[in-house]
């Protein structure tokens, strides 16, 4: 929806289960991959498999799990397997990297926040196993804006994600 609003005051979830702390490879801003509309996606370092859960309660609007393949040449996005989850404000939570057979949630399905959504893996352009979550809202021409949210963790409320950081799941 590109009249989407963002409720600023949203306080998410890290997208991993309560108690766990994973290390940030690209925070906000990170001048390696995350640049214009992926400004404020986060990849966190997590090894394949790892249980990857809902940061925000919506509805399942895509799912793609059928890819093997991760690779960094150009192309190897149409490699990623990936969950969607269109929010009530119309903006969406995307969960990138995910591996083959890798969603445990099909579309059309109402999801709660902290509920275990997928798992993590290594496919598409990548070069190591992480999740790479946003979330976005749409703007001209299919595209998306990634955009800050804020999140709440076991430390506190968190307002930017810093890269080399860990950050333990509440």
């Amino acid at each position: 929806d590109k009249d989407a609003v963002h409720d600023d005051d949203h306080l998410y979830s890290l997208p991993y289960a309560t108690g766990k702390r994973y290390s940030v490879l690209q925070g906000y801003g990170s001048r390696f991959r995350h640049t214009g509309l992926e400004e404020f996606a986060i990849d966190f370092d997590m090894p394949v498999g790892t249980a990857v859960h809902a940061a925000r309660a919506g509805v399942v609007a895509r799912v793609e799990e059928s890819h093997t393949r991760g690779c960094w040449e150009d192309g190897c996005g149409k490699f990623a397997n990936y969950i969607v989850v269109l929010h009530n404000d119309g903006t969406t939570g995307e969960y990138y990297h995910l591996r083959r057979d890798g969603a445990l949630v099909e579309p059309g399905e109402r999801i709660e926040r902290g509920q275990k959504i997928g798992l993590s893996g290594n496919t598409g352009h990548t070069t190591m196993p992480h999740l790479h979550f946003a979330v976005y809202r749409a703007t001209e021409w299919g595209r998306t804006q990634s955009l800050a949210i804020r999140f709440e963790t076991s430390e506190g409320v968190v307002d930017r994600i810093r890269s080399g950081r860990r950050y333990r799941a509440r």
